[in-house]
């Protein structure tokens, strides 16, 4: 599902979500999530009857992306399932101060599950941002399908938010009512993506003009699915709210466990199971039997399922099988589709798929040692 998000409120309804968001709760940075604040509605001690006089010091966010992370309510923007006609947040205006800082990578931490269509494993990133001497707004971009998740420290204040990337990108921590435009390429969103690194660093300066009308002040590089926006003092301490929706929440409906995950999960259900060397020496002889594999003789020795040439995490394929996403580098594998089973479906990434039947390998690194 497609979220643009574009409110287009002046720097008043900022001050709103700050009075808003003015009773959670602070979980310490070095937790391993955001915790869930009272509720909306709720004030900090102390809290001001009345809204300040004066400008506004609108201060940094920051962002945590975990399956457990608990974000902010979206139920103030407006949720639509077509991208925005043009790369602005409607009616934003920014005080003069303010700072335009950008966080992001090519892509967070792996997560296991799936956001888009684009067959590859949705990543995590979490923002922390403080901010306390001017206001903020954040220009958050990777080129992986991403949820970014977000929370801050107290004086922090954020005024809007561009969120961006070149697959499906999604945001959550924030308080309702924020100015947030969410664009990604294959979304086909009105802006161009950029992210912190490589060519992504080239577009970041040209597309905070474009919506916030100067370029970015300072960009930090995610690490780990975690980037730090300004220099956290010693135990800050992070506010979120209650009815923010969970990471795990975005993963794409229907759509099988990515990666690892999905590939645990077909042997748990006996879709898979390891491979052994007899469905090795099945493939070859059937390859040979059509003039496709090599002749390789056996050979003995210590490492035996290594030395004949066994693949490095393979399994065999008993039933109909949807080839997980994320299946690159390190983390492809080899699947042996036994007699008679259909072929699976999805996309194989760097993974092969080899036909015990006929011998044959499909697959972009087939025939490569």
């Amino acid at each position: 599902m497609k979220r643009n998000v574009i409110t287009g409120t002046r720097l008043y309804v900022a001050v709103a979500g700050m009075v808003l968001l003015a009773g959670c709760t602070e979980p310490t940075l070095s937790e391993p999530n955001v915790q869930a604040s009272v509720g909306k509605g709720a004030r900090a001690p102390g809290a001001a009857d009345a809204m300040p006089a004066g400008p506004i010091q609108v201060a940094p966010v920051i962002v945590h992306s975990d399956a457990a992370t608990q974000p902010f309510p979206f139920d103030a923007p407006v949720t639509v399932d077509t991208p925005p006609s043009t790369c602005r947040i409607d009616g934003l205006v920014l005080p003069a101060d303010a700072k335009v800082y950008a966080a992001g990578a090519y892509g967070g931490k792996k997560a296991d599950f799936q956001i888009d269509q684009s067959g590859h494993q949705a990543t995590t990133i979490q923002v922390a941002v403080h901010e306390p001497n001017a206001p903020v707004v954040l220009l958050l971009g990777a080129y992986e399908p991403t949820v970014w998740s977000v929370g801050w420290t107290r004086g922090t204040q954020i005024a809007a938010v561009l969120v961006t990337g070149y697959h499906r990108q999604r945001l959550t921590g924030l308080p309702a009512g924020l100015p947030v435009l969410i664009s990604s390429y294959e979304d086909r969103g009105p802006c161009s993506y950029a992210y912190v690194g490589g060519e992504g660093s080239n577009k970041l300066n040209p597309l905070a003009r474009e919506v916030f009308g100067r370029p970015v002040d300072v960009a930090y590089a995610a690490r780990d699915g975690r980037a730090v926006i300004g220099a956290l003092p010693p135990g800050a301490q992070l506010v979120t709210d209650a009815t923010a929706k969970p990471v795990v929440e975005f993963q794409m409906k229907g759509a099988p466990p990515a990666g690892q995950a999905g590939i645990d999960a077909a042997v748990r259900s006996g879709v898979l199971r390891p491979a052994t060397v007899a469905d090795l020496r099945a493939w070859e002889a059937a390859g040979r039997r059509n003039g496709g594999a090599a002749d390789i003789p056996r050979i003995e020795g210590a490492n035996a399922e290594r030395e004949q040439g066994m693949p490095f995490r393979s399994y065999t394929v008993l039933k109909a099988f949807a080839i997980p996403a994320g299946l690159y580098g390190a983390h492809a594998a080899t699947f042996f589709v036994a007699p008679g089973v259909p072929a699976p479906t999805g996309e194989p990434g760097h993974s092969q798929v080899r036909f015990m039947e006929n011998g044959q390998c499909v697959g972009a690194t087939c025939g490569m040692r």
